[in-house]
């Protein structure tokens, strides 16, 4: 098992959702926490109620020179969870350009200005833990989800990449794949989410993943086992079932 007690985490998306209720947990467990986001207001609320040290850093990942400033301010950190996104559902058939960049800039490319930066340090020191935060959505094309899923899909493949590369380096890397959560971004879904999980229920799946050696938590269970089995039907099948009519 992990010990997180005592290290240093960088929570970037800390200031609202699963990002803050994680951020309370890890600060519980005895972590020293830097929080970032583009709202600083928000992010110095947050601080201000954990148990533990914690200070804020503005980061807006979609911007690289931001980054760049934030990377610096943060310092050498143990550990680095990604948890920013973007979300707004909308089919292929209705096509929203400025949303469907924005949400890959944020999702997918803004987790690898991140990481380009934090990365070889971790690989010079031979020490880091990396976080990443994929999506059941990301397993496989579904309706209504150009944009959000298919950038969440490309990061899963990124943490799958950096696992197999850095295996034996030092440098550990974990992706949780969450369902349905309540937060401001799923308010905006005007369809039924089965297994809706609370912030504080995701952030509890995500902090035994942390703890654990595994690379990979899909949650909540059974939900997981739909989308990860849906990997294993032929084209027809599965377009049959979640394609559009």
């Amino acid at each position: 098992m992990r010990t997180l007690s005592g290290k240093t985490y960088w929570l970037v998306g800390a200031s609202e959702g699963l990002g803050r209720a994680l951020a309370l947990m890890l600060s519980k467990a005895g972590c020293r926490l830097i929080l970032s986001a583009r709202n600083m207001v928000r992010l110095q609320e947050l601080a201000a109620t954990l148990p533990g040290p914690a200070r804020c850093v503005a980061c807006d990942v979609a911007d690289r020179a931001s980054v760049m400033a934030a990377v610096q301010e943060a310092g050498e950190i143990d550990g680095l969870v990604f948890l920013a996104g973007l979300y707004w559902p909308f089919s292929a058939r209705d096509w929203q350009a400025d949303q469907a960049e924005a949400m890959f800039d944020v999702n997918l490319t803004g987790a690898a200005r991140v990481l380009g930066q934090v990365v070889p340090g971790m690989v010079a020191r031979g020490a880091g833990h990396i976080v990443i935060t994929g999506s059941l959505s990301g397993y496989r094309g579904l309706p209504g989800s150009i944009g959000y899923g298919s950038s969440k899909a490309g990061l899963m493949h990124l943490a799958e990449s950096m696992h197999a590369d850095l295996r034996g380096s030092g440098v550990d890397v974990q992706l949780a794949n969450p369902g349905f959560i309540r937060t401001r971004l799923t308010e905006k879904n005007t369809f039924s989410m089965p297994f809706l999980m609370e912030p504080e229920q995701a952030a509890e799946e995500m902090l035994r993943l942390m703890r654990s050696r595994k690379f990979q938590r899909a949650f909540p269970g059974l939900f997981a086992l739909l989308f990860r089995g849906a990997n294993l039907l032929p084209d027809r099948a599965y377009f049959r079932v979640f394609g559009g009519k």
